[in-house]
């Protein structure tokens, strides 16, 4: 946020700074800040080292800023007053209490918002709470300070924009009637007459009250969906494509000699500036000027009115425009036809320096104007804009914020239009760039479009930055330096509305004045900002010296809220990724007054838990004050969570460099932080505050869960660090005692660049040492991860000597294994305390995580390419040390697999990824145990060779346990293959495997984590058995294959599905006769490509040989003899069956036997067998052909079929799904559907199917033979549609449905 640090004051010290009660006089003399011996709050002493100024601790007693302080006389001492403090000037309207009052009470409808601003030349201030407008006048005494409250048209309402990460949702114009020109009296004049335009920044809606002031205020609005813009074509309705847009700046002028008339300009995001005209009788968009056609998002940014002190009587008046590389200045009429015309550009964002602002620097990525003004006398035009940049040498990215100041050329006449026209350069450099913050967070872009600048105030040259967090800072430029001064109260005084400069009596610019919140109007004395400003600090702008001299409560309030900012950290850690694409700018979810309520009764009650136990009604007040609405980082018991386990030490050690790792207040503080979480976890759970999280926020309860995780791994960590350097001290397989790095190590040097990385993120942590921040901040330990990812070559240098690189190597992976398996192993003993699994991706599983394991397993097998000159024992402790590191990352995809499907999101790249990778690993750690096997044959005595065996066992058990986890089958197939040991293979494919990811479905049924389906390890296409048998049959194993087969029938049925030139065999040793003889007769009359798979890869197979004739006449003849397998499986078994099968009947014996059985299946089998003979087998047959149409229409009961149809009224496909079971539609099929396949001609040539198409005589069609069937008369048209619907419907057995077996 844009919040500078606060400079300590020379006089007395401060108390808690808060706003009193009652309004201070004002008379005479100036408004004063109550004296410090006064303002003591009534929780001053209830909780030590409470800080001075901002948020108190959690637990602290939330009491009203106004009920704080008491009263202070004006006749009281005021020597002791605090120069540096800001004046509290006067509350709000009572009015405006009471509305906000009633709000809070509704908070639970999530509708809180307040909004508000400051208009200089009338000195009105503006409040919108809920559906009302309340306007005063911040400069009249309380006691005859009017409020006028204006309801706001509740269409409107229904349509105002829900985003409350804006400070203000509404854009507001004041306009002053009574007086023509802004003069320096006008302070001094009481209004009587003012209009005010009103605008939603979001909806884009207008309203209008020509006269405020009035008995009864009439009021006129325009409705986004009654918008229309005016242009050469005539009136076009603006679509709604266009209003997705927001407006960003609005500014209106009256229009002369016309009653309450005036005219408004509002610049949109979407290149837009809108005009409208209005009038008591209402708003009309006069005309919609496109600035630019594809501009960037969120351009132009502001509009402000050349000159303020504006004539009544002038008829125009010019404006300038700021968008995101120029300052555009415009003219518009304002009699009689309104028309706007442009006078010159100037381009500020260049390559020319001189011009303004420079772009194309090292380090400079991208540069946003933000916001614009104009000083009083029209001369100086002052940027505020930010740039983004990156560091070179660290890899650190920051924002910078600069003001830059613009004024016209000398010996220009900028009252004429002509000078305009006769120069090309308008403007030039008034003074060189007013860095104001040189180095500060990276924020996103809905943040630095949300904050805006004011002019003019005291100091002289000072301005004020107003941020969309709710703070105000002012600027001014000394001595090259920028100073900085925050306007600081505690943290329920709200947030800042706006800010203005406060009239002086000689009328000039006075004072800045600030609107707040909830803490009225306050006014920033000039002695404040020259003896109360700062230097910009170096990284994030935030209070200097808080970690030094705040209280513990202090230091847990900021880590607390900076994990309210997780979203915008993860904006900057996405821009400082380098080579990885920028993402957008992900959105932050603000604070609001109800989370802060929830946030500090939650904690509250935390606190009497651990000082009585007792819990009584928690939940019920939980649920009132909305703590359980938001889910994920933001949900208040998450938030309260990441404070306890990344609470910084009070008192950590003064001891710098290696030696913290061995003391013990190290491990203290994590023992009592894990302590003080499980806590917090049984108070979760007698407030039955956990069952409801589990219910209805299960993110924000893993949130929690996953706390308690890394705080168990960092506690191991830290006793894996011991552990490593009692190892150096005795020496290891990779010591390296000559090099100064071993007293570290490289766990160490990783501690010291997450640690560097989070001081750089964080400016309350910047005078802490690296190990420090690193074992306190437990919540991000992912960052060790992104470390790894990115700075691994500064860990591991190629520089260092090889064993020493492996003995860095080893050491990272333990830290690795370490972290996530203790996670692991803590999920596991307190799953009951997890929410369902279901669509969650655990923290280890995340992609940050998955990364930085990747980068050091692929370094670590870089590394064994070079280990060659090694002994056994360094290889083997290598192995080991890589083989667990590949486990827990592959573990780690699994789980975020499985989140994915659960989710349904897309997750076949990720997939891919995993499986590239899981290949990859596998593959390396067997080639290193396959170099193990052929090392270890080398011995010689017995005792050497039980060794070897004992090593070499263990290696390929472990190797294979982690190929069967995750689907190695290229890794199986390689153990059973060079072992030739067919019992493991069996096994393998007789077991179900654990993970299953070879589709969707697979891994929808593991949604019970890792359930065991008998058969799952088939797999979409038959699994690790479809594997085996692939590799077979590229070996050209076609004898093992079918042996093998025969034990698992039904896998290979599914894989031979693509290799018809086996299928058949199979199929016969399955006495599937007839589907063999459909295999065989497709083979006999197929081309040479299609009798093999077509799916193999092209280099598994040689040249492939078309079939001879022979071939083909073998093919058919073992399709005859598959068929009559068949036929006499039907018959009885008699002797003459016996005698049949004793030999080859000619083609019209068996079809007549095929009639003979008095069954659908061998009837349908004649025509199979007329379909092998040749076409003058058919025609000296015909009379057979038609017998067999005549039984196979007597194989259903058509008169059944008819009446059933017409009883139930079956639709047209109902009736075709009953035809499709028919013997008539699937002899149709075969013979004259589009795959009918016959040796030579086809069956039309001989007995065509319809009665008009026959040409050899009457009677000679299928139709025909149906005639003179008994059930014609009535179902002759259900018997005519069977065959005719047979005849265009595709073959069922060549559709690629799933068998019941996938």
């Amino acid at each position: 946020m844009f919040s500078p640090g606060t400079k300590k004051s020379n006089f007395s010290s401060r108390k808690d700074r808060t706003v009193r009660a009652h309004t201070p006089p004002v008379g005479n003399g100036s408004p004063v800040t109550p004296l410090i011996e006064n303002r003591k709050p009534v929780t001053e002493n209830a909780i030590p080292d409470r800080p001075n100024t901002g948020t108190p601790a959690p637990w602290a007693s939330r009491l009203s800023v106004l009920a704080r302080i008491p009263t202070v006389k004006k006749s009281d001492k005021v020597d002791d007053v605090d120069p540096i403090q800001p004046v509290y000037v006067g509350e709000v309207p009572q009015v405006v209490r009471d509305e906000q009052a009633n709000m809070l009470q509704k908070r639970g409808s999530g509708d809180t918002r307040i909004s508000g601003g400051m208009d200089k030349g009338t000195t009105l201030a503006w409040i919108i709470c809920g559906n009302r407008l309340f306007v005063w006048s911040y400069r009249s005494p309380a006691a005859s300070r009017k409020c006028i409250v204006l309801e706001l048209p509740s269409s409107i309402l229904e349509d105002v924009d829900t985003n409350k990460n804006l400070s203000n949702a509404w854009l507001l114009c004041v306009l002053d009637w009574d007086h023509n020109t802004w003069s320096t009296n006008k302070v001094h004049q009481k209004i009587t007459a003012a209009g005010v335009l009103l605008c939603n920044r979001k909806t884009r809606a207008l309203v209008y009250w020509p006269n405020i002031y009035s008995s009864s205020p009439s009021v006129t609005y325009i409705d986004r969906s009654e918008s229309t813009s005016l242009s050469s074509s005539g009136i076009t309705t603006i679509n709604k494509q266009k209003l997705s847009s927001s407006y960003n700046s609005l500014i209106s002028s009256a229009i002369p000699e016309k009653h309450n008339f005036c005219i408004a300009l509002a610049c949109s995001s979407n290149g837009q500036l809108c005009k409208f005209i209005c009038s008591p009788t209402g708003i009309h968009c006069q005309e919609i000027i496109s600035v630019f056609s594809e501009g960037p998002k969120g351009y132009p940014r502001s509009l402000v009115w050349h000159a303020p002190d504006h004539s009544l009587k002038e008829p125009k008046r010019k404006f300038l425009l700021l968008t995101d590389d120029e300052i555009q200045c415009f003219s518009v009429e304002l009699l009689p036809d309104f028309r706007t015309s442009k006078l010159w550009c100037h381009e500020i964002v260049s390559d020319d320096g001189d011009a303004g602002i420079q772009k194309g620097l090292a380090g400079q990525k991208k540069i946003w104007p933000l916001d614009m003004q104009v000083d009083i006398n029209r001369k100086v035009i002052t940027v505020l804009y930010a740039t983004f940049c990156k560091d070179r040498a660290t890899g650190s990215s920051y924002t910078e914020y600069s003001l830059l100041t613009m004024q016209y050329k000398p010996g220009l006449d900028v009252c004429s239009e002509s000078t305009y026209s006769s120069h090309k350069k308008i403007l030039e450099k008034r003074s060189p760039v007013e860095v104001i913050i040189p180095k500060a967070r990276v924020e996103d872009e809905d943040f630095l479009f949300s904050m805006r600048l004011k002019v003019g105030g005291k100091p002289s040259g000072s301005s004020i930055v107003l941020s969309g967090d709710g703070t105000a800072t002012v600027t001014r430029y000394l001595r090259n330096t920028s100073w900085l001064y925050k306007f600081d109260l505690p943290y329920d005084a709200g947030k800042v509305l706006d800010a203005s400069v406060f009239p002086s009596d000689d009328g000039e610019d006075g004072a800045w004045a600030v609107l707040t919140e909830k803490a009225g109007m306050w006014v920033i004395p000039e002695k404040a900002v020259l003896l109360g400003g700062v230097e910009p600090p170096e990284r994030s702008l935030s209070r200097k010296g808080s970690s030094k001299e705040g209280s513990t409560q202090e230091e847990r309030r900021n880590v607390s809220f900076a994990g309210n900012i997780a979203p915008r950290r993860a904006s900057s850690e996405a821009w400082d990724a380098g080579d990885r694409q920028r993402p957008a700018f992900t959105g932050i979810a603000h604070r609001t007054a109800q989370d802060e309520e929830s946030e500090a009764l939650l904690a509250q009650f935390f606190h009497d838990f651990l000082q009585s136990g007792e819990v009584t009604g928690t939940l019920n007040k939980l649920q009132n004050s909305g703590a359980f609405e938001r889910d994920g980082e933001t949900n208040v018991f998450a938030r309260l969570s990441k404070s306890i386990v990344d609470t910084l030490a009070k008192h950590w050690t003064t001891t710098r460099g290696t030696e913290i790792v061995a003391l013990a207040v190290v491990s203290t503080q994590l023992q009592d932080k894990q302590q003080k979480h499980q806590k917090f976890l049984q108070f979760l759970a007698l407030s039955k505050c956990h069952e409801e999280l589990c219910s209805r926020q299960r993110k924000s309860l893993q949130i929690i869960m996953e706390h308690g995780e890394k705080l168990a791994a960092m506690i191991q960590l830290r006793e894996l660090q011991n552990l490593i350097r009692q190892q150096s001290s005795t020496g290891s397989a990779f010591t390296n005692s000559n090099s100064q790095d071993e007293l570290s190590g490289s766990i160490w040097d990783l501690i010291q660049l997450v640690g560097e990385r989070a001081r750089q993120n964080t400016v309350l942590l910047m005078d802490r040492d690296n190990a420090e921040v690193f074992y306190s901040k437990v919540s991000e330990v992912e960052e060790v991860f992104h470390c790894l990812e990115r700075k691994l070559s500064l860990i591991i240098s190629g520089d260092m000597p090889f064993t020493f690189q492996l003995q860095r190597a080893c050491e990272l992976s333990s830290m690795c294994v370490t972290l996530l398996h203790t996670s692991m192993n803590y999920k596991d003993e307190n799953h009951m305390w997890y929410p369902s699994p279901e669509g969650l991706t655990p923290w280890y599983s995340q992609t940050v995580v998955r990364s930085g394991i990747w980068t050091l397993a692929s370094f670590m097998l870089q590394l064994v390419k070079d280990m060659g000159h090694l002994d056994r024992s360094a290889k083997l402790d290598f192995h080991s040390h890589l083989e667990v590191l590949i486990k827990v990352l592959l573990e780690a995809y699994s789980g975020a697999v499985t989140a994915k499907v659960e989710r349904e999101e897309e997750h076949i790249s990720l997939l891919e990824e995993y499986w590239k990778r899981r290949d990859t690993l596998l593959d390396s750690l067997y080639q290193q145990v396959k170099g193990f096997n052929q090392a270890t044959y080398q011995g010689s005595s017995e005792v050497v060779e039980e060794q070897n065996e004992e090593i070499r066992q263990k290696l390929s058990s472990n190797l294979l346990a982690i190929a069967k986890r995750h689907e190695g089958y290229q890794t199986l197939w390689n153990l059973c293959f060079d072992h030739n040991d067919l019992e493991l293979l069996r096994s393998l494919m007789e077991i179900p495997l654990f993970l299953l990811f070879n589709s969707v479905v697979s891994v929808c049924v593991l949604k019970a984590r890792y359930l065991l389906v008998q058969h799952d390890s088939m797999g979409p296409k038959g699994g690790f058995s479809n594997f085996v048998f692939k590799q077979m049959y590229n070996n050209k194993q076609f004898a093992k294959l079918m042996r093998l087969g025969e034990e698992f029938p039904e896998e290979l049925a599914i894989f031979l599905k693509d290799h018809p030139d086996l299928l058949w065999l199979h199929e016969i040793f399955l006495h599937q006769f007839s589907s063999a003889s459909d295999t065989l007769h497709v083979l006999a009359l197929s081309d040479g490509d299609s009798s093999i798979s077509e799916i193999e890869e092209p280099t598994s197979y040689e040249t492939k040989v078309e079939p001879t004739l022979a071939d083909r006449r073998r093919l058919l003849n073992l399709s005859k003899i598959a068929a009559m397998a068949e036929i006499l499986e039907l018959l009885p078994d008699d002797e003459e069956t016996q005698e049949i099968a004793q030999k080859l009947l000619p083609p019209a014996d068996l079809i007549q036997l095929c009639l003979k059985i008095e069954n659908k299946k061998p009837v349908l089998h004649a025509f199979d067998v007329f379909a092998w003979t040749s076409l003058s087998f058919l025609r000296c047959n015909t009379s057979l052909l038609e017998e067999c149409w005549k039984h196979v229409a007597n194989q259903d009961d058509w008169e059944t079929i008819n009446q059933e149809s017409m009883a139930k009224g079956l639709s047209d496909e109902e009736i075709l799904e009953v035809l499709r079971e028919t013997a008539l539609f699937q002899a149709s099929r075969r013979c004259y559907g589009p795959e009918a396949e016959t040796y030579e001609g086809g069956f039309e040539e001989v007995l065509p199917l319809r009665q008009e198409s026959s040409e050899v005589s009457m009677g000679s069609s299928v139709e025909a033979i149906l005639m003179q069937h008994r059930s014609f008369p009535d179902a002759g048209k259900l018997m005519v549609m069977a065959i005719m619907m047979g005849s265009v419907a595709a073959d069922e057995r060549s559709e690629d449905g799933p068998s019941p077996m996938e």
